[in-house]
């Protein structure tokens, strides 16, 4: 099981990253609009989407389907980590508090509650 709950984290971790490629293209001038959808960094980004999703296949073969939203959430992480190192975004007290807020929630999820009763 910890093999598909690294698998699906990876997916999510290039998930991420396709964002991140998705973002930097849509801040550049495109000669017309063919070329907005047709250049590097889209087409790298859906690739890395579609291997996101091969993993996520993956990992959802041995990985009960209770676990994937809780995982998929480090997304958001994922998501506010890089855009804060590569595209040198600031993180605000909301987006912090929220990001606060899924770390908790992934916590209390895997946590055994069992153990206390």
């Amino acid at each position: 099981m910890l093999f598909s709950i690294l698998v699906y984290l990876f997916g999510t971790f290039i998930s991420a990253v396709s964002q991140i490629l998705l973002k930097k293209s849509s801040q550049k001038n495109h000669k017309n609009r063919v070329a907005e959808y047709l250049n590097p960094h889209v087409i790298i980004a859906y690739t890395i989407f579609f291997l996101a999703t091969l993993c996520t296949v993956i990992a959802y073969k041995y990985l009960p389907l209770s676990m994937g939203p809780i995982l998929g959430a480090i997304e958001y992480i994922f998501v506010a980590l890089l855009s804060f190192f590569l595209l040198k975004e600031k993180i605000s007290r909301k987006k912090l508090l929220g990001l606060l807020v899924i770390v908790f929630g992934v916590f209390v999820f895997s946590f055994d509650f069992t153990i206390l009763f």
